[in-house]
């Protein structure tokens, strides 16, 4: 199958999807596609283990789609920096001290926290996995998706604080996340060659530093050619030139890309274009749209992933079980920095923050781009089962649960 065949199908697909989504199921828009996506995934499984004919429509688009390439690639950039060019800089200044720890030091704490439990839990299933790969996977699977949670708040009835704050959290800690993970995952392949302290310092300084730096020059020539010309087209292909060409430059300098563009993205969402200008409100409706295009084009491919986990049966027990930890790990990464900052906790809110914490495509494109090998398989069977979990059952879950406790969150 031909690229443009693959790309032509995965469109015809989710609009389908979406289509179906709206008319029958009428569920909020990404889960709703990504739960068609499985159940289709699902069918399609169970039918090829009484088949000996593999292939299909769905089978063939999902193996011609490399999903870490294209997520991590190409498809994040462009979905950081539209959410970032919709955040209120001004709220998140007001909240930027929980936002910052939230963002950092929870992701931290869910890391190890959830890599030391998963350990125990694998050595009592006797299934073989170093700690340092538990740590990795838990590197992958603490960031929480920005994309999900943030359509569902909306239609809440959540207090604008904690919105803020789940939101900002949620949309730089994928920076942190990925930055973790790559630092780990260079330790993993140190071990064999000898691990170097200043090799791993000026690894995760490089992603950092050089992140934010590029993301503030690259932001701001942005801006600056965006507030010189007033044709629309002119404005949205600088926007989307921007963001391919900040991929590119980080990726050169071995920065970090998602902090890239969300900084360029707030620098350019945030200062002001002069005014009697349509070109603010032109490019904010053009990139919502963007955005949920491409949402709806992600969640579709995260539900065909399904159809290439053949050994998703063997690790069942394990998947269910991470399951829990990973909302142990999340309650327990968010409750000592809650208490650090406010010196006390409200009950509500910590459930409502942990809830919050859905994973998505960003932790199945780190788990699809570690190496072939027997870890790799148990990592990233309990990642898909955990993401699956998240986006549908958490995701359909949380207006209700922000509807019900949000009288109590309101009153801290």
């Amino acid at each position: 199958m031909d690229l443009l065949t693959t790309i032509t199908l995965l469109i015809i697909v989710s609009a389908g999807f979406a289509y179906l989504n709206e008319r029958v199921f009428k569920l909020p828009g990404t889960i709703g596609v990504m739960t068609i996506a499985v159940m289709v995934s699902l069918i399609i499984v169970i039918l090829g283990n009484f088949s000996d004919r593999k292939s299909s429509l769905f089978t063939d688009l999902a193996h011609n789609i490399d999903f870490s390439s294209v997520l991590l690639d190409i498809m994040l950039g462009f979905l950081l920096f539209a959410m970032a060019l919709h955040f209120d800089y001004k709220k998140l200044k007001e909240l930027r001290r929980p936002v910052i720890v939230f963002s950092t030091v929870s992701v931290l704490i869910s890391a190890g926290v959830f890599g030391v439990l998963f350990w125990g839990m694998t050595q009592l299933l006797h299934v073989s996995l170093p700690l340092l790969y538990c740590f990795l996977f838990g590197a992958l699977i603490s960031p929480t998706d920005p994309i999900a949670v943030a359509s569902i708040l909306k239609k809440s009835k959540i207090p604008s604080r904690l919105e803020t704050i789940i939101s900002g959290e949620s949309m730089f800690n994928d920076a942190v996340g990925l930055i973790l993970f790559v630092t780990l995952q260079g330790i993993v392949e140190q071990t064999e060659e000898g691990f170097s302290w200043e090799r791993t310092i000026l690894l995760f300084s490089q992603e950092v530093i050089g992140g934010i730096i590029i993301g503030l020059v690259m932001g701001y020539v942005g801006f600056r050619l965006i507030r010189s010309t007033r044709a629309n087209q002119t404005v949205f292909l600088i926007s989307v030139a921007l963001v391919l060409g900040i991929s590119v430059v980080a990726r050169s300098f071995h920065a970090s890309v998602p902090l890239s563009v969300v900084v360029a993205g707030l620098l350019i969402g945030n200062l002001h274009v002069k005014p009697g200008r349509s070109t603010p409100h032109f490019l904010s409706q053009i990139w919502e749209l963007l955005d949920e295009v491409l949402n709806t084009l992600l969640f579709v491919m995260m539900g065909l992933q399904l159809i290439l986990l053949p050994f998703l049966s063997k690790y069942w027990v394990l998947e269910i079980f991470s399951i829990g930890l990973i909302l142990i790990a999340r309650l327990i990464s968010i409750s000592f920095p809650a208490w650090a900052i406010l010196r006390r906790l409200n009950v509500s809110n910590l459930f409502i923050l942990t809830w919050a914490g859905l994973r998505g495509g960003i932790s199945i494109a780190m788990a699809l781009s570690l190496p072939p090998s027997t870890y790799r398989e148990v990592i990233l069977s309990c990642c898909y089962i955990i993401v699956v979990f998240s986006v549908i059952f958490q995701g359909l879950t949380l207006k209700r649960l922000v509807d019900n406790l949000a009288p109590a969150a309101g009153s801290d």
